[in-house]
């Protein structure tokens, strides 16, 4: 066991042991001075390991944020390969917009292009390789969640979700957690998706 999980006064969402099974808690090697807060400890090997119990409560903020907004103007981002799927997922879920892949600039900027999108907020599956359309959004002035590892930058980043960015089962599950959390706070009940269903095939 990675990390102390004695702390009984707090109720995470899943039981803390699920967030490490995930791998949610495996940060870098590097760390940014934003992202010093989040972290519970650095390992032997040089691994900063991310405080699971802030990723949950972000996880609630998120959610609760997000359920203020239209969901047909919340636009999801992943330009890393293991997000797209649980990005798309997401969207599918609670009604939302993904672009997976790469973003083509000038898609929330350029009213010109075929495909041009006017969210009211984004989500980003890595502040780094999603950099293009964090700029946009900071352009046109709506907010930005982004999911954090330990080496992001979080300048541009509105609300932080700290979180292994770059695993698998850990986009899986922040994702699964993140659209169900905004329809139970949207008191929307018809959330049928398991964990499962948002994984990513290798």
């Amino acid at each position: 066991m990675e990390l102390d999980v004695k702390n009984t006064e707090y109720q995470s969402i899943i039981p803390i042991e699920e967030y490490l099974s995930a791998g949610i808690h495996i940060g870098t090697q590097q760390k940014t001075q934003e992202m010093m807060r989040f972290v519970y400890r650095v390992r032997t090997d040089g691994l900063y390991v991310l405080d699971v119990q802030a990723t949950d409560k972000r996880i609630r903020e998120a959610a609760k944020l997000l359920a203020k907004y239209d969901p047909s103007k919340i636009l999801i981002v992943s330009a890393r390969q293991y997000g797209h799927y649980p990005a798309q997922m997401f969207a599918k879920s609670i009604g939302s917009k993904a672009i997976t892949g790469r973003f083509v600039p000038g898609s929330l900027t350029n009213p010109g292009l075929h495909f041009y999108i006017e969210p009211d907020i984004l989500i980003v599956t890595d502040p780094a390789g999603d950099m293009q359309a964090v700029n946009e959004a900071v352009n046109i002035g709506i907010p930005v969640i982004g999911l954090c590892d330990t080496n992001n930058s979080t300048s541009n980043v509105d609300l932080v979700i700290p979180t292994n960015n770059k695993g698998r089962k850990a986009l899986a599950l922040i994702y699964w957690l993140l659209a169900k959390k905004t329809l139970e706070e949207r008191g929307d009940t018809t959330f049928s998706y398991s964990l499962s269903d948002f994984e990513a095939e290798v």
